[in-house]
């Protein structure tokens, strides 16, 4: 692409992740550094189809850095998938000059900016919690999602370990178990089950009567939703063992709050790559984490096959818990 940069629109869509404002602002503010205009969408491709576009300014990203969410908003959009939706959004984008899009979402948020990389140069930065997109180290979001997972476990091994009861606690992770296994193994949950690796109910009872005959009272299973109900592992457990059993379900819990002090940092440096991406007149790339730094890669890599599961840390994990 030869011509100049001159507007660019940043919008995040998917679920919401923390710190994905602190990649907003960044965007914001390393665009306004170079002399270009920033237009922040409203309600991710729901809002660029029906033209909800607002020029930022510095004031418009102030004290958002360490606040949780997106105040752009997000929202799925069912038009976005059909291609009078996908017209509709790039004749917003026309119609506003718009000549780059930051897109700060997953893999599905990518595969609709693709659709409109006619003319306009497309980068995205991944945020999701599940850290679940090829292609970088971490996703923003992930870290403060398993954070949030270990100190909501702290506080039911408080009750459990006065009731003396089994508690399964279930976590996000539809299709990957990396919140589980991370957050698993930092509390020392006494099972982790994931849906990348069959579970034996008869095994977990036997850890839990070998616990229990050696004077442990109380015990922590940690379930990825994609590997299970928590309601249904929880009754067959109980079935199985006897032992008094509580379920609780983490859900949407993780994905509010603050961000991490390496998702914030993390964001910043993903959305001031974005902005050097597109000043380099480069499209269809993502910022990655990768060995510790941001770079650039191709967005086609956010759509490969995901790393193999950590069964190392997996293996460990199930040792520790012997």
């Amino acid at each position: 692409m030869s011509r100049d940069i001159k507007r660019i629109g940043v919008l995040t869509s998917g679920g919401d992740a923390p710190g994905m404002n602190a990649a907003l602002r960044a965007v914001v503010r390393k665009g306004i550094f170079h002399g270009l205009r920033v237009y922040g969408i409203s309600r991710g491709y729901e809002g660029l189809i029906h033209g909800e576009l607002t020029e930022m300014s510095l004031g418009s990203v102030a004290d958002i850095v360490l606040r949780g969410g997106t105040i752009l908003k997000t929202a799925r959009s069912a038009e976005m998938m059909t291609p009078e939706g996908q017209q509709k959004a790039l004749e917003q984008l026309h119609k506003h000059e718009i000549d780059a899009l930051v897109v700060i979402g997953g893999d599905g948020s990518f595969r609709g900016a693709q659709t409109l990389a006619k003319g306009i140069q497309i980068v995205g930065i991944p945020g999701t919690i599940d850290n679940d997109i090829p292609g970088t180290d971490l996703t923003i979001g992930f870290d403060t999602a398993v954070n949030t997972v270990i100190d909501a476990v702290g506080k039911i091994r408080d009750t459990a370990t006065s009731h003396e009861r089994t508690f399964v606690v279930e976590v996000m992770g539809r299709h990957c178990g990396n919140i589980a296994l991370q957050a698993g193994i930092a509390c020392g949950a006494e099972s982790i089950l994931v849906p990348e690796i069959p579970f034996d109910y008869d095994e977990i009872c036997e850890k839990l009567k070998r616990g229990h005959q050696r004077g442990k009272n109380h015990s922590i299973i940690i379930v990825s939703e994609g590997a299970g109900s928590a309601y249904k592992i929880g009754e067959e457990l109980h079935s199985r063992s006897g032992f008094d059993t509580r379920i609780t379900i983490l859900g949407h819990l993780q994905r509010g709050g603050n961000p991490s002090a390496l998702d914030a940092v993390i964001a910043a440096a993903m959305g001031g790559k974005a902005v050097e991406i597109i000043m380099a007149k480069e499209t269809n790339k993502m910022t990655a984490y990768v060995n510790q730094k941001v770079v650039s890669i191709p967005l086609d890599v956010a759509y490969g096959e995901m790393p193999p599961f950590n069964t190392e840390l997996y293996d460990l994990a199930n040792q520790l818990s012997i």
